[in-house]
Formats: C-alpha cells, structure tokens, sequence
C-alpha cells in the first residue's frame, strides 16, 4: 500500500515530537514493505531525503506561526491542486493529514477513490479540526488514550478514534547496570526540550537547588515553528540568563535527534518538566528506551508513559518537587535500578515496525 503524510512543517531531523513521530512511522512502514511519502512545504533542504516531497506551490518562513500559513493560503486552490495532483502521480492509496491546520486537514485535498486519515496530535477544538471532521476523514488517529478521554471532555465525539503510539526512530543499547550505577553515582542530569514555554524550563531554573553536586546539561532546540514571533529565542534567552547564576547548569543547543538517544542514555536521570500535558512524551519515551529514569509532573499521557521507569508528582507541588523527587530517586538504589530496567522494556511497544504495524491496523478498511 502506497501511504503519504502530509505535514507542512516536516524538516529531516526536526527538534519538535510531531515530526519525529511522523518520520519514524514512515520508517516503520517502509521496513514491512509499504512506500511511504512526506509531503511537506518548501524550500528544500540539502538533507531531504528522496522520500519527502517538497510543494512548489507553498514555501514557509523558518520559524512558522500559524498566521504565515493563513496568509498564504487566503487561495487554498494551488496548493490543493499541487497536492491532489501529487498523490494521483505517485498512486497513493492513503493519505493522512498529519494535523488539521500544519496537515492541512482542513482542506483534505484527496483526489477521488485515496483514502483518507486525519491524526489528531495536540488537544484542539477550534474551527480547523472541526472543518477536518467535517471532511470526514475515513478514520482519526490520535497518539494516546488521554488524548481520546480529553478530547471527550471537550465534546468532541472520539469514540471511533484509534490510539497509535509515536514511534522512536533510533535504537541504541541502554548502559550496562554497571554503567548504569555509575550513572546513579555521579553522572549528570541531561534535559531535552523544545524551546517553548510550556516546556517549564525556566521555572525548573528558578527552583535549582544549590546543594546539587552533580552537572546538569539542558538541550534548548529550535524548531521550525513556534507559537508567536521571537517564541523560541526569548525562552533560549531567558533560561541562559538564568543559568549564567548556577554553576552546574549548561544550556546546550540543539543537536541531531539520531544523537538524543546517546545523550540521554550518559545521563543519571531526565526530567520533564511540562507544565501541559504531554499528548505522548517523545523525549521521555527515548530516555526509557535506553534505561534512563525519568521525573516529571503526572499530566497528560506522561504518567502511562514512565509508569515505574520513573518518579511523577502533581504539577500543583511545583518545580522544587521534581528536583527532590530526583534526587530521591538517585538516592535510592534499588528503586533507581528498578526504574533503570523497566524502561527499555515499556518502550519496547515503540520501535517503528511495532508502530507501523498499529498504525495499519487503525486504518485499515478506510474508506474514500
């Protein structure tokens, strides 16, 4: 079966959790015999992969608010024709809009007999995933159970949407428990974030307690899009400031996401510090894969997630609390062990051939 995504925003090695998802599935996909395609806006990048296809019709200030993308398509006609035609040259039997206004699911341009998927990553309820339902995809996709519960609650009938979990690209070993102990003893606290408010940064700065002996190093990544103009460097500027007045604090910039996994795994522990809840938990699921803890507040889908690979608390106890609870759990031995080894194997479910696997049989029997 011939499957395409069409996520606008898509860039090789994008520091945003969508877009990982999306290239890991495709990957997935790939690897059991299905092609699979990434439409996405221009301009083209050096790195593009055969496999993504870049619009003409359609090309994208880097950073992206979602303003940019309704100027330009105050006329949807090219850019709907581009697609369409697009997915008849290359004969695709499923297209999934990776999100209602950056998937352009709510224009849903298929060409006639293409199925039709629409994924449901962030909770929204606003005119654009209305339209999207309205072109009544033939199945939605969301990335975990809370996502369907939320969405729910906000009045939106979910009951025949279909849980796929995101995907991890990249596989790596996890340290052995010698290393691992190590790690426990003295390693560093590595944190990777997008550079976006709600990631809680800054407020995990301003409740850094001095007594920490070990490093901690927080990986600050820009992606190509952001929720208003000067987002991402005004939260890169404010927590550099912040870490200029403790020690043991570095503010890295953002690395290659084939080289998350090698990070994190040289780590003590991970925290993840959102202040919303994770609709799934990209970074905490590849600390997990390669046996690193992860401490967090309990929303979202996060709390699923970690289970005991980690220590979670109410986001009401604020960031002193996460601090604590890490160095709880590095404390203690045993439980930092147990946490250490149930991590690879929840995130086991993860590998992109497991995912691709949900993911055909969510859509199965779509219709057109």
């Amino acid at each position: 079966m011939n499957i395409a995504f069409v996520l606008l925003t898509h860039n090789p090695d994008e520091p945003a959790g969508i877009e990982r998802s999306i290239a890991a599935l495709a990957e997935g996909l790939r690897g059991l015999g299905h092609p699979a395609l990434i439409v996405a806006a221009g301009p083209a990048t050096t790195s593009d992969p055969a496999e993504l296809i870049r619009l003409k019709s359609l090309a994208l200030p880097r950073p992206a608010v979602e303003e940019d993308l309704a100027r330009l398509l105050v006329d949807p006609a090219p850019v709907n024709a581009e697609v369409s035609g697009l997915l008849a040259e290359h004969r695709v039997d499923l297209v999934c809009w990776v999100d209602a206004v950056w998937g352009l699911g709510y224009l849903s341009p298929a060409p006639a007999g293409t199925a039709t998927a629409l994924m449901v990553h962030v909770p929204r309820t606003d005119a654009p995933l209305q339209q999207s339902l309205a072109r009544r995809p033939g199945r939605v996709v969301t990335v975990s159970p809370f996502m369907v519960r939320e969405l729910a609650r906000q009045g939106i009938d979910t009951a025949s949407w279909a849980v796929v979990p995101n995907a991890l690209l990249h596989e790596l070993p996890p340290p052995t428990p010698a290393a691992r102990e190590e790690l426990r003893r003295s390693g560093p606290v590595r944190i990777v974030a997008r550079a976006e408010p709600h990631k809680g940064i800054a407020e995990l700065l301003h409740a850094f307690p001095r007594t920490l002996s070990r490093p901690v190093e927080i990986v600050l990544a820009e992606a190509g899009f952001e929720y208003w103009p000067g987002m991402q460097q005004d939260v890169i500027a404010e927590c550099e400031a912040l870490a200029k007045e403790l020690e043991k604090v570095r503010i890295l910039p953002g690395m290659l996401w084939q080289d998350v996994p090698a990070f994190l795994a040289g780590a003590a522990a991970t925290v993840v510090s959102s202040t919303s809840p994770e609709t799934f938990g990209n970074v905490a699921a590849e600390a997990l894969s390669v046996g690193t803890p992860v401490v967090g507040y309990g929303l979202g889908h996060l709390p699923d997630l970690v289970g005991e690979a980690g220590r979670m608390t109410d986001l009401e106890a604020g960031a002193g609390r996460l601090w604590r609870d890490l160095t709880g759990l590095l404390g203690d031995r045993v439980g930092y062990h147990t946490a250490a080894q149930e991590g690879p194997r929840r995130a086991a479910a993860y590998r992109p051939a497991a995912v691709a696997r949900a993911f055909l049989d969510a859509t199965a029997g779509t219709r057109t």
